[in-house]
């Protein structure tokens, strides 16, 4: 997994609606990206919606964010529309951005045992340098746990 000091991988992606997201244009200011799941689940809606609750927070703290998970661009552009948010998810169904960041790992719930996406935050610098990794993203708190670094 993509740990502190490390710097921004090189990726490309597209987002809800169908533009490019590349790693490179979202250097000089501070980053979040954040993983999740799956779109309009109800664990990742309430993550979704607690920083969109709080964007001009976040905003104001120099923050941009970008959400990510292995949905495709029209179950990202369905989610992103019904909630209105302000900031950009990505489509990642081949998981090679989630790989990048090491957050495609295995995972058991009740009792089964499956691959799937961590539910991770990662912050940068400016730079693109990492220096926050949240491993254990409270979905209901989750501005406050970005803002509290």
């Amino acid at each position: 997994m993509l740990k502190v000091g490390d710097k921004l991988p090189q990726f490309e992606g597209i987002n809800q609606d169908g533009e490019t997201i590349n790693s490179e244009k979202l250097l000089g200011k501070k980053l979040v990206i954040f993983f999740y799941p799956q779109a309009s689940t109800p664990t990742c809606t309430v993550e979704a919606c607690n920083l969109s609750d709080n964007y001009s927070e976040l905003e104001k703290a120099g923050f941009q964010l970008l959400g990510i998970s292995g949905d495709s661009v029209k179950k990202q552009k369905n989610f992103h529309s019904k909630f209105s948010f302000p900031y950009d998810l990505m489509a990642d169904e081949n998981r090679d951005v989630i790989e990048k960041f090491g957050v495609w790992k295995e995972k058991k719930t009740f009792g089964k045992t499956y691959m799937g996406i961590v539910r991770t935050t990662f912050i940068f610098d400016e730079n693109g340098i990492c220096t926050r990794v949240i491993e254990k993203v409270t979905s209901k708190t989750a501005a406050a746990q970005i803002l509290e670094g």
